[in-house]
Parts: C-alpha cells; structure tokens; sequence
C-alpha cells in the first residue's frame, strides 16, 4: 500500500510563501500523475494543481501564477510552492496519487 506524507503547511500572512512537499512510499511513484487538491471548511474538495508522469502541469484558474507544482521522481516527493498567498487560499490541503492513494493533509492557513 502507498503512504503520502505531507508536510510544510502552517500559518503565514498574506502576501506570504509556503512550500508544501508529499513523500511516497513504494516504487511507483514515476508512474502517476501527482495532484494537489484543497478543502475549506464547508467546501467541496477541489484541484489546485496537477503534473503527470510526463512533466505537463495544470492549475485552477484561482492559482495560476501564484503556485507551481513539481516532482523529484528520485525522492518520490511532489512539490507545490505557494507565492502570494491570499487568505481564500486557506484550507487543507492533500496530495493524491493518481486515482489511487491520498495523504493525510496539511493545514494551510492565511491570516494576519
């Protein structure tokens, strides 16, 4: 079974940058396409980013420009770096293993 660990989620002011960085275990990660996907309290889990096993990303339009996404298939680690971050940015946010595996979460909040 694959394990995703996140980290690199805390509290920031806006305008702010975070890194957050999700570990897999096992080796397949090269495989898959990673996604980074968010969930504010009392809102619907969405996609933030993506990136295949090619390189190709995409974003929400709500991100764009602001956050880029990244793997290190020698790390089996996926990367989403976050840049002028806004206080609608905050909610949980999980990594995803193709449609297969899903990490626990980490807390992003946005606040001054």
């Amino acid at each position: 079974q694959v394990q995703l660990v996140e980290s690199g989620g805390g509290l920031v002011q806006p305008g702010g940058s975070l890194r957050l960085s999700c570990a897999a275990s096992g080796n397949i990660f090269s495989i898959y396409t990673m996604g980074w996907y968010r969930q504010a309290p009392g809102k619907q889990r969405e996609l933030v980013a993506s990136i295949s096993s090619g390189g190709s990303t995409n974003y929400a339009d709500s991100v764009k420009g602001r956050f880029t996404i990244s793997r290190d298939n020698a790390k089996n680690t996926v990367y989403l770096q976050m840049n002028s971050l806004k206080p609608e940015d905050t909610a949980v946010y999980y990594c995803r293993l193709g449609f297969v595996a899903w990490g626990q979460g980490t807390q992003v909040t946005v606040s001054s």
